[in-house]
């Protein structure tokens, strides 16, 4: 059998939120990387400008890539509304069209159907006056 004191064991230490010591750790290490660099400061501190207008171009470059292709994609949005819209105009005005037609296409055949249905009458009455002038005739 083991002892206890054989049993191997963890410790597990929470202090600080783990951004300050990084900080910290990172300033630390700045500061001796200055102290043992093999230049002098104004060296060091032009060369720190440079590599910062570097990075800051590419930044801006980078930047720039982004908005053309944003403004890239907001145009061929902009394109496809207005098809869309087009599209739909066109479909309206041939709806309207279609029902300009289909009311004028009824219109006529009502009048069509009026025609007949005075001719009809016409003719029923016609016919009408017409056999009772012959029955006048024939009881006459």
């Amino acid at each position: 059998m083991r002892d206890r004191d054989e049993v191997p064991y963890i410790v597990i230490e929470r202090e600080g939120s783990g951004i300050l010591p990084f900080l910290l750790g990172a300033l630390l290490g700045a500061g001796v990387a200055l102290l043992f660099a093999p230049r002098s400061g104004r060296e060091t501190q032009e060369q720190i400008k440079q590599q910062a207008r570097r990075l800051r171009e590419a930044a801006e470059a980078r930047m720039r890539d982004v908005q053309r292709g944003v403004e890239t994609r907001l145009e061929q949005a902009r394109e496809g509304v207005q098809q869309a819209v087009g599209a739909a105009r066109g479909a309206v005005d041939a709806g309207k069209q279609a029902a300009r037609d289909a009311r004028l296409e009824l219109e006529r055949k009502v009048e069509q159907s009026k025609a007949a249905y005075r001719a009809g009458l016409e003719a029923a009455r016609a016919t009408a006056t017409g056999q009772q002038a012959a029955e006048d005739v024939e009881q006459g």
